[in-house]
C-alpha cells in the first residue's frame, strides 16, 4: 500500500522556481570542462573529490566549500578540487538519515518537497562562496534532473552500480558519471555498467520513452570490496589496479579512467587510512607510468572536524561515516598537488 502524502512538481518547475544564476551557469561550464578534460586524458591534472560524507547541513557546508575554493587557488596548477556535496545517503538497511534530499533537517521526518528547494540552493551557494561547482550521489536516478544542471561530477554507488535504471540514466548525463564497483567487488560486472553507460539507450524515465547516446566520460571508481562475511577486501594496490586496466584495454571502452576512492571498504572506514592510501597511489603513479596514466584522481571524506558524531552535537562534523578533519585534509591536498 502507498499513502499519497506530498505532491512532487516536475524539475522543470523548480528549476524555474529556483534557477541557477547565469553568471554561475558560466563558471559551472568552466568547471564540467576541467573535470571532462581530465578524464578524457586532455589534461595531466588530478581530479580531488573531497567532503563530508553526507552534506546534512548548510552552514557547516558553505563553511568547507569556502576553504577548499581558498585551497584550489594554491593548486589549481596540478589538481581539480570538487567539493564533494553529497545529498542523498544509502542506508545498507534501508533505514536511517536518508540525506538532505528527503530530510533537510535531519532531526525532522522526511520532507523531499523541501529537501529539493534546499540542496538547489546548498550548490548554488556553494559555487557563489567557492567558484566550484560539487559532485554528488545518483542514488535515485528519477530525481537527478533536479540538480543535475548544478553538477560537474555525478557518481553512481556501489549498491546501484548493477542496477539497469541507473546505467540507463548515467548514459544521457552530460558531465563525467564515475561508477563505483559493486560491493562484491566484481570488475566484470563494473566494466559492463560503464559499456552500459557509454552506449546510448532508449527506455522510459518519468513517465517519458527517451532516447539517450551514450556518455563516453563514463569511468570507474575503485571503493574496495566486501566478501561473504563482511571482510573488506581493498583494491587500491598496483596489481589490482592494472588488472582493472587491462580489463579497460580488452573492453574496448573509451577514456579509460580510474578514480581511487582512500574510505569504504579500501580503508575499512578507517578514516586517517585515508592519507596513506592516497600517498601509496601517488607512489605508484611516479612508479609506473601506465599506472599514471588511468588513475586519474581520489574520492576523499573529509570535513571541518575528524571522526563523526556519536551523542554530542558538534559543528561541521559527519552524521555518518566518519571524515578527515580539515587540517589533515589541507595537508593531503598540497601533498598530492606536490607530487602530480
Amino acid at each position: 500500500m502507498f499513502e499519497k502524502q506530498i505532491k512532487i512538481p516536475d524539475p522543470e518547475e523548480i528549476l524555474a522556481a529556483v534557477p541557477m544564476p547565469r553568471d554561475l551557469a558560466g563558471i559551472k561550464k568552466e568547471r564540467d570542462k576541467l573535470v571532462s578534460d581530465v578524464i578524457a586524458g586532455k589534461s595531466d591534472k588530478l581530479i580531488v573529490i573531497v567532503g563530508p560524507c553526507s552534506a546534512h547541513e548548510q552552514k557547516p557546508v558553505l563553511e568547507y566549500v569556502e576553504r577548499l575554493g581558498r585551497l584550489n587557488e594554491r593548486v589549481k596548477e596540478k589538481l581539480v578540487l570538487v567539493p564533494r556535496i553529497y545529498t542523498n545517503k544509502p542506508r545498507t538497511r534501508g533505514v536511517g538519515y536518508k540525506g538532505m534530499f528527503s530530510q533537510p533537517d535531519p532531526t525532522k521526518k522526511e520532507d523531499i518537497l523541501k529537501g529539493i528547494y534546499a540542496i538547489r540552493e546548498l550548490n548554488i551557494k556553494a559555487i557563489e562562496a567557492s567558484g566550484l561547482s560539487a559532485a554528488d550521489e545518483m542514488l535515485y536516478p528519477a530525481n537527478i534532473h533536479y540538480v543535475e544542471d548544478l553538477l560537474s561530477y555525478i557518481a553512481v554507488g556501489a549498491r546501484s552500480s548493477e542496477n539497469q535504471l541507473h546505467r540507463l540514466v548515467a548514459s544521457g548525463i552530460d558531465v563525467p558519471v564515475g561508477v563505483k564497483n559493486p560491493t562484491g567487488g566484481s570488475i566484470l560486472v563494473l566494466l559492463n555498467s560503464i559499456y552500459a553507460a557509454q552506449s546510448g539507450q532508449v527506455f522510459k524515465l518519468n513517465g517519458w520513452q527517451v532516447k539517450t547516446y551514450g556518455n563516453p566520460l563514463s569511468h570507474a571508481i575503485l571503493r574496495g570490496a566486501t566478501d561473504a562475511y563482511g571482510n573488506d577486501i581493498p583494491n587500491f594496490h598496483y596489481e589490482t589496479v592494472m588488472q582493472v586496466a587491462e580489463g579497460y584495454a580488452k573492453s574496448g571502452l573509451e577514456n579509460p579512467a580510474i578514480i581511487i576512492d582512500a574510505n569504504h571498504s579500501n580503508s575499512g572506514k578507517k578514516f586517517k587510512q585515508q592519507i596513506r592510501i592516497c600517498e601509496e597511489v601517488m607512489q605508484n603513479r611516479i612508479y609506473d607510468g601506465d599506472f599514471k596514466k588511468i588513475v586519474k584522481g581520489f574520492m576523499i571524506e573529509s570535513f571541518l572536524e575528524e571522526g563523526n558524531q556519536t551523542e554530542d552535537i558538534v559543528y561541521g562534523k559527519s552524521i555518518t561515516d566518519p571524515c578527515l578533519g580539515w587540517s589533515d585534509t589541507e595537508r593531503l591536498i598540497l601533498d598530492i598537488a606536490g607530487k602530480v
